[in-house]
C-alpha cells in the first residue's frame, strides 16, 4: 500500500495536489472558527495589507493553543489522509480514463470518510463545531458530552473511513484494468 502511494506522490503534480488539499483543509479547520473576526480585520482600514496578513496568519498558532494534543493529531491526520485519498482518486480516475471509457463508481467510502472526518474536526474550545451545530438543530447537542471522548470519536471514525478508502483505492489500482473474464 505504501509503495503505491509513494509511486503516485513521487510525481510532482500529484504531490502538489496533495499538499494543496491538505493545506486547504488545515486552513479551514484553523480559520473557520474565527471567520467573523478575520472578515472584520480584512475589511478594516486601520491595518496595512501586511498587518492584515500577519494577523490572519497568527490564527495558525491555534493548533497549539485551542486544540488538545489529541484533536490536533486527528485534525492533521484527517487533512493528510484526505489529501492522499483525493490524490489517489485523481490518479486512478485519470489512469482509468486513459484506458477505458467506462468508470466504475468507487466514490462511496471516500465520501463517507470525508464527511465523518469533516464532522469530527474541532478544538477544545468549540468541540466538533460542525456536529455540534447540526445536532443542536435537533436538540441533541448535549449528547456529545456523554460520549467517552466528548465527540472526538467522530475524528477517529473519519480516520478509519479514510484509511479504508485509501486501502480500497490502492487495491483497485493494483487490479488489472482489463477484464480477466
Amino acid at each position: 500500500m505504501i509503495k503505491v502511494i509513494g509511486r503516485v506522490l513521487i510525481k510532482p503534480l500529484y504531490f502538489l495536489l496533495a499538499f494543496m488539499i491538505a493545506s486547504i483543509i488545515i486552513s479551514v479547520s484553523l480559520l473557520f472558527p474565527n471567520r467573523e473576526l478575520m472578515l472584520k480585520v480584512a475589511s478594516s482600514n486601520s491595518l496595512s495589507v501586511l498587518g492584515k496578513i500577519k494577523f490572519i496568519a497568527s490564527f495558525y498558532g491555534a493548533i497549539t493553543t485551542n486544540f488538545t494534543l489529541f484533536s490536533a493529531f486527528y485534525t492533521l491526520t484527517i487533512a493528510i489522509l484526505f489529501a492522499i485519498n483525493i490524490t489517489l482518486l485523481a490518479f486512478y480516475v485519470r489512469r482509468r480514463q486513459k484506458l477505458t471509457k467506462n468508470m466504475t463508481p468507487i466514490f462511496g467510502t471516500g465520501i463517507g470518510g470525508l464527511v465523518a472526518g469533516f464532522l469530527g474536526i474541532g478544538c477544545a474550545a468549540c468541540g466538533s463545531f460542525v456536529v455540534t451545530s447540526l445536532l443542536s438543530l435537533l436538540g441533541a447537542g448535549a449528547l456529545l458530552s456523554f460520549l467517552p471522548l466528548g465527540g472526538e470519536e467522530l475524528g477517529l471514525i473519519g480516520i478509519a473511513l479514510l484509511l479504508y478508502s485509501i486501502y480500497s483505492l490502492v487495491k483497485k489500482m493494483d487490479e488489472s484494468l482489463v477484464c480477466n473474464g
